[in-house]
């Protein structure tokens, strides 16, 4: 297997765990907790699953583990491609995880307030479940926050993928397509109170998965193929072009 392959490999590994742990942590969990309009019972849901809520925290912890190392190896896959739109992709990857652990925080603090410490017993309960739902609220607001960014690393990304020669430009199309879904829904979502409630930003927040699911899957069992086997000495050797 050349170096290259390898390279394109492990990247689709890495991808295969963002996509599972982020599927569990931001879809699955939420789903199973959630109650909208209902804070009690909610509430009732992260006390009576706190194991399915410590599961969610701990798979988003890995998520951004395995989301701050994925830039970094697909750099060294398409630096060749475009070295200031590799820079940039990496860029805008690795700026959105410490975003995204400051609201997995305030997961934690929810968890705290819940589990009955000493200072905690002092409160009311409608004043601990208050508490509890302004840190689930903040964890929320991060995760739009950073799902700008999120949005913004596909562009660069699906562009390389696009001008690459060795990845499909079908994934590079959608990558783009779908980074700008996941934007224009934050966006929406900002200015509009009900606008995360409707069709329109289910289909926009949904817009990135087959680019993203697609090139994973691509890197993972295809890998790469023609000019990526002629770049890699000079990639090898020389840094980038």
């Amino acid at each position: 297997m050349l170096p290259t392959d390898r390279i394109a490999r492990t990247a689709g590994l890495l991808y295969l765990v963002v996509v599972i742990t982020g599927l569990f942590g931001l879809m699955y969990v939420p789903s199973q907790i959630t109650v909208r309009g209902d804070a009690v019972a909610t509430l009732d849901n992260i006390l009576r699953s706190e194991s399915l809520f410590r599961l969610g925290i701990a798979s988003m912890l890995i998520n951004q583990i395995a989301f701050l190392l994925l830039p970094l190896v697909l750099y060294r896959l398409l630096r060749s491609v475009g070295q200031n739109a590799a820079v940039l992709m990496v860029a805008l990857a690795v700026t959105s995880v410490p975003i995204t652990l400051v609201a997995l925080a305030h997961r934690l603090d929810a968890l705290s307030l819940l589990g009955g410490s000493d200072y905690v017993a002092a409160l009311s309960i409608a004043e601990r479940n208050a508490l509890v739902m302004t840190a689930l609220k903040a964890y929320g607001n991060g995760i739009l926050v950073t799902t700008v960014l999120w949005g913004l690393w596909l562009l660069p990304f699906g562009y390389l993928v696009f001008r690459s020669g060795f990845l499909p430009r079908l994934l590079g199309a959608l990558l783009i397509v779908g980074g700008i879904g996941l934007t224009a829904d934050v966006f929406g979502t900002v200015l509009s109170r009900e606008f995360a409630h409707t069709s329109l930003s289910t289909i926009l927040a949904s817009s990135s998965s087959v680019g993203e699911i697609g090139i994973c899957l691509w890197l993972l069992i295809v890998g790469v193929r023609g000019r990526a086997a002629v770049a890699e000495p000079s990639t090898l050797h020389h840094g980038t072009t």
